[in-house]
């Protein structure tokens, strides 16, 4: 596929704009701050406890799992509010879902992150100890 110099101008508009969204997101809402730093303290456990390959791949699905859905919870907030600025049942509904998306998915990674986790805790812990 050939792409002119318009298409390629757009193109990487399009990443600015998803990494403005990104910044934005980082610099205004609380869960997505509680996320990255989360997901900064996991990638340094990981790298103590020296996770294999497969570990990391679980790791990584879980971190950008968390933030995508954040992100896009975020996002239907905001259009909610747009939508519907005063208080309606409905508006309610759709952000209490979008946020219960994320925490079933929040739910998950603590079950996958105590696979991987507890049992090398348990090694490291029993190497002290005896």
């Amino acid at each position: 596929m050939n792409m002119g110099l318009r298409d390629k101008g757009r193109f990487w508009k399009a990443f600015k704009f998803a990494f403005q969204g990104i910044m934005h997101a980082c610099k205004t809402e609380r869960n997505v701050q509680f996320h990255f730093a989360a997901s900064v303290i996991v990638i340094l456990f990981s790298i103590y406890l020296n996770i294999s390959l497969f570990e990391w791949l679980f790791i990584c699905l879980c971190i950008f799992g968390v933030i995508t859905l954040e992100l896009i919870n975020s996002a239907i907030e905001r259009i909610v509010d747009l939508a519907s600025p005063s208080y309606h049942p409905l508006a309610k509904q759709a952000k209490d879902i979008a946020a219960g998306a994320v925490l079933v998915y929040s739910i998950m990674t603590v079950i996958i992150g105590s696979i991987i986790f507890l049992p090398k805790l348990a090694r490291l812990f029993q190497s002290y100890i005896g």
